[in-house]
């Protein structure tokens, strides 16, 4: 089995699709369809309708972000692009998918599902409108998002694990939504990523979202491009080391997914 990795998504995104309209059939993990639709009619109303300011709250967007509000509403007939794509923040860019040799996009295929707010979770082929949906919106009738995916995405996640290892990546909000538990939770590695600094002859370390991001996605595109098939937790850190990343162990919990720190000292 190859390693699953799992991914943020992005704030930044293309302005705009280039492909055909929305087609919740074609998206990878068919068995979250039913609660995608619930999500995107959700918001799709709440932004269509008249209470801009509502809808703006629910998803913590200032005055001058009315424009969001508009693309949302039209989330049914925008073009599509596929969500390698479609993200484009400082993981994405570090990632870099469209410069990778076809062997290592192939991989990335098969191992890659960005978590989100509006969709549970996505393979990078699968094609999705521009959009916002924060893993922090309450909308109606569905409440507030992390908590609704909490409920829904147990199955699906644990069935694309399989028997292989996992790269949990994702960000606290995204995070909460799937907890591996059992064997999945023995086979899965979580990262934080470490900015290490002197300071007054000090070495200091803190969690800076840029180095975060950034390593996050350097670390990814290392590992495809280096073909690594770890089999289990072992091997993946294994693979990281080899890959000349510090990494540092935190002690085990059985139980529990295997905590480390990746260390950095610049991008």
């Amino acid at each position: 089995m190859p390693v699953l990795i799992l991914l943020p998504p992005s704030e930044g995104k293309a302005e705009a699709g280039a492909g055909r309209r929305l087609d919740l059939s074609r998206l990878s993990l068919t068995e979250l369809n039913p609660a995608r639709e619930a999500v995107l009619t959700a918001l799709v109303d709440l932004c269509a309708g008249p209470d801009e300011s509502a809808a703006r709250d629910a998803l913590g967007l200032s005055e001058g972000q009315r424009g969001e509000l508009r693309r949302n509403a039209r989330l049914r007939a925008a073009a599509t692009a596929p969500a390698g794509r479609l993200y484009t923040g400082v993981l994405y860019e570090a990632l870099d998918l469209p410069t990778l040799p076809a062997a290592a996009q192939r991989a990335a295929r098969r191992s890659v599902l960005i978590s989100s707010g509006l969709w549970g979770a996505l393979r990078l082929t699968d094609r999705i409108p521009p959009y916002r949906c924060p893993i922090g919106a309450r909308l109606p009738g569905v409440g507030a998002l992390s908590a609704y995916w909490r409920s829904v995405l147990g199955p699906a996640m644990t069935a694309a694990a399989g028997a292989g290892p996992v790269l949990d990546l994702r960000s606290g909000a995204y995070a909460a939504t799937w907890t591996p538990r059992g064997a999945v939770a023995e086979r899965t590695v979580t990262v934080r990523v470490l900015h290490e600094r002197v300071v007054d002859g000090m070495p200091t370390r803190s969690v800076v979202s840029h180095f975060n991001k950034a390593t996050k996605g350097r670390l990814v595109r290392d590992l495809l491009l280096a073909g690594a098939r770890p089999r289990g937790a072992d091997a993946l850190v294994g693979a990281l080391r080899e890959l000349k990343y510090t990494v540092e162990e935190a002690p085990r919990a059985t139980g529990r997914p295997r905590q480390v720190d990746v260390v950095v000292a610049d991008l």
